[in-house]
């Protein structure tokens, strides 16, 4: 009968301890199949997206009207190619344009979501550290900023500046990198930057309101208390050690956060008030498949069947990392 010597448990127990707490999140975040499978899933649609033009000869703006409507897997008249998902009412190639689609809609999404991020953590950190004036001021201002319709403002404030947009003047490297990511001409980069910055002024509150909870927290550790003593300054204790002890849950906050521009910018699209066609994005080729699904029921299944596996992917993915970051679990 085999048995299991204590000193081998030990040893065990003394690795486990030892190990750092990364290795124990990812370890924990592996044992998550949804997570691990879906992860994979993201990966491979953004891939697909950003390598885009290895994966087929068509150009996503390219049209002949006499190749309109094309069934899928029917070969192109002229070239003898392959139209994968057949051809738009312009004749367009339909995996071409739902390829160039995710690369505009994924990049808005991720973009957005950090730039958001990035905003509430410095916000919610001044707030919860200084407190006093500071604190009530971005405080009022987030809560005033949380009582907005959001996709009713979003409606006004997308067509308000897609319509000038001299409103705000975006500097010539942004808009040179949004047309590097997302493949677009510089004038539609231009109003694609400026989608970007209108829903991340819009959606920095939570993370603002979460970073402030947990720097709460953790201001009034003795380690802080000790760190003040020692005479270290204020950016000092907030880099080394506010925020070190206050972002895990930030990470979760931030798949999730990707997950809702997604949905908000397929949807402003969709109404006719985001990117517009000649740019392909996921919501604005749902717009046009929704006057055509009855003719051609395939239509909208093309860009709808990669939203829907990216938003089920992004939410599975944050359910893990919860799972994963959830410090009541390590044992």
């Amino acid at each position: 009968m085999a048995t299991t010597s204590p000193v081998a448990g030990v040893d065990e127990l003394r690795d486990t301890r030892s190990e750092g707490q990364w290795s124990i999140v990812l370890r924990r975040f592996r044992r998550h199949h949804l997570a691990m499978i879906s992860l994979v899933v993201l990966l491979l649609i953004l891939l697909a997206a950003f390598f885009a033009p290895y994966l087929t000869p068509f150009s996503p703006r390219e049209n002949d009207i006499t190749k309109r409507f094309l069934t899928p897997l029917t070969a192109d008249p002229d070239t003898g190619q392959l139209h994968i998902f057949g051809t738009d009412n312009l004749g367009r190639d339909y995996f071409t344009r739902v390829l160039y689609a995710g690369r505009v809609s994924l990049t808005v999404a991720l973009t957005t979501s950090t730039i958001a991020v990035l905003i509430g953590i410095f916000l919610g950190l001044l707030a919860g550290y200084f407190g006093g004036w500071i604190d009530i001021a971005i405080t009022r201002t987030l809560e005033f900023i949380s009582t907005f319709p959001l996709f009713i403002v979003l409606l006004i404030l997308s067509s308000i500046l897609l319509q000038n947009e001299s409103l705000i003047p975006i500097p010539d490297f942004a808009v040179s990198i949004t047309a590097a990511l997302t493949a677009v001409p510089d004038t539609e980069a231009r109003k694609v930057t400026l989608l970007v910055l209108a829903l991340a002024l819009l959606n920095w509150t939570p993370t603002a309101r979460l970073m402030r909870g947990m720097v709460l927290s953790v201001r009034e550790q003795v380690y802080i208390e000790s760190s003040r003593a020692l005479g270290a300054s204020n950016p000092r204790i907030i880099w080394r050690h506010v925020f070190p002890n206050a972002y895990p849950p930030i990470i979760v906050d931030f798949t999730l956060l990707i997950n809702t521009i997604l949905v908000l910018e397929s949807s402003l699209s969709f109404l006719g008030f985001g990117v517009q066609d000649p740019t392909p994005t996921w919501g604005n080729m749902l717009a046009f498949a929704q006057s055509n699904m009855f003719n051609e029921p395939w239509l909208p299944l093309v860009p709808g069947l990669p939203l829907l596996l990216c938003a089920l992917a992004i939410n599975f993915i944050g359910d893990g990392m919860r799972d994963a970051l959830d410090p009541r679990l390590k044992l």
